[in-house]
């Protein structure tokens, strides 16, 4: 095995010191809106030594007294002409400071300067990231954050980032996607979770602000162009104006990992109708999740006897708090595995299987045995394995009439001054009823 090749380097001998490297031609600078004040004292040093300075009229406008060539910023084409141009005809010794915001390489000028000039021709010297200053005002410890950056770009890694739970997201905002539009955005997609609005606006400048605001309040003010927002996760309130049916997704408690683990409030609606319930009934629900179908069939039918089966002991105790926050004691959790935890249960009128854990032909088999006269299986599936495994079973029990419902469902959501679709997870409801 060949060893790798290293970097021949000179070590000076004992007593003498080490010539300072040569800079490098093209020295990038990140800079704050506190201006040279914000550099360090080697970073100012590296700046006051330039043959040319390279920014916008702001940034230029921080060095007022620097004498040295100066150019105000153009467009990225003239640019690139400009430094290729600079590097062919540099003298030893001279460089060029070109002054960015923040940090050059993190959402900043830094990518497409090496994709211009060669890597061994630059240095970099970050200035903290708006980021970096939004979460320390805020307090937010933001080494799990999701950072998205909306400056000219779609917002669909935000959606899918709201979507999952993510908590805390940085947003970068522009013109279009500002933090009152963020806000519509975060309230239009219905999600289990809600979020806190951090706008920090003109951080490290002398009109920095940083406020907290809830959705609704947020939509309507103005902010100063330069800010990120700061979608902070917080429990959904339960509000006291409950509907009677079809509570909202973000009402429920929900996994702190998996937070769209949870039968959507359109489909939800959907199996209560498939169920076809009546007063007084027992009601397996197989796979609980949050125990949102529980809920909304104990606040339907409260003298029913609902079972809410989860396999592990965390989703159970999720199903407790969910049913104590509704205030539906008639929902009675059940912890253990099916078909193995359908035993010891009362047989039931009505079953709806929305999570069966690889197990569903067996549990299909436990419930059409157990099923009283005139009971309905209803089913949610949402892979295709798992329907190929109920179209098996549906063909081996002849005694058994299915009915199938296809559910696609889109949401609208606000993307700037326009509306779009976005679009829930598709599901397959089947309705199991004895022929």
């Amino acid at each position: 095995m060949i060893a790798p090749r290293e970097t021949p380097r000179e070590t000076p001998s004992k007593g003498i010191a080490a010539a300072a490297p040569t800079p490098t031609p093209i020295q990038v600078v990140g800079i704050g809106l506190d201006g040279a004040a914000g550099l360090t004292p080697a970073v100012v040093q590296k700046v006051q030594g330039a043959t040319v300075l390279v920014g916008s009229d702001r940034h230029l406008s921080y060095f007022p007294d620097l004498n040295c060539d100066r150019w105000p910023w153009v467009a990225l084409d003239q640019l690139a002409t400009n430094l290729q141009s600079w590097l062919g005809r540099a003298k030893p010794g001279n460089y060029l400071v070109v002054l960015v915001s923040g940090d050059p390489l993190w959402f900043g000028l830094g990518r497409w300067l090496l994709a211009v000039c060669p890597p061994e021709a630059i240095t970099f010297h970050p200035h903290p990231s708006s980021v970096q200053l939004a979460f320390s005002r805020v307090k937010l410890p933001w080494q799990e954050a999701t950072v998205v950056s909306l400056h000219g770009r779609s917002p669909e890694r935000l959606i899918q980032a709201l979507k999952q739970g993510a908590d805390p997201i940085a947003v970068l905002t522009d013109g279009l996607y500002t933090p009152g539009a963020i806000a519509h955005l975060v309230q239009d997609l219905a999600l289990p979770l809600t979020y806190r609005l951090w706008v920090c606006e003109n951080l490290g400048g002398s009109e920095e602000r940083v406020q907290s605001w809830d959705l609704d309040a947020a939509q309507g003010e103005l902010f100063a162009p330069l800010n990120v927002v700061i979608l902070q996760g917080i429990p959904s309130p339960v509000r006291p104006e409950l509907p009677l049916v079809g509570l909202a997704d973000g009402a429920f408690l929900s996994f702190a990992d998996r937070p769209g683990l949870i039968t959507k409030r359109e489909v939800r609606l959907l199996v209560l109708a498939e169920l076809a319930l009546q007063h007084q009934q027992v009601i397996w629900d197989i796979g609980a999740g949050t125990g949102s179908v529980s809920i909304e069939v104990a606040r339907l039918t409260p003298q029913s006897q609902i079972f809410a089966i989860e396999q592990t002991a965390v989703g159970g105790e999720l199903v407790r708090q969910n049913a104590e926050r509704f205030h539906t004691p008639q929902v009675q959790v059940i912890t253990g595995t099916a078909p193995i935890a359908l035993s010891p249960l009362p047989e039931p009128d009505r079953v709806f299987i929305g999570g069966s854990g690889g197990n569903l032909a067996a549990i299909l088999d436990a419930c059409a045995a157990r099923l009283r006269p005139q009971g309905r299986i209803v089913t949610a599936i949402a892979t295709l394995e798992h329907s190929a495994t109920l179209t098996q079973w549906i063909a081996h029990h002849p005694q058994w009439r299915a009915q199938a419902l296809q559910v696609q469902i889109s949401r609208s959501a606000t993307v700037g001054p326009l509306t779009r679709w976005s679009p829930l997870n598709p599901v397959t409801l089947t309705t199991l009823t004895r022929a």
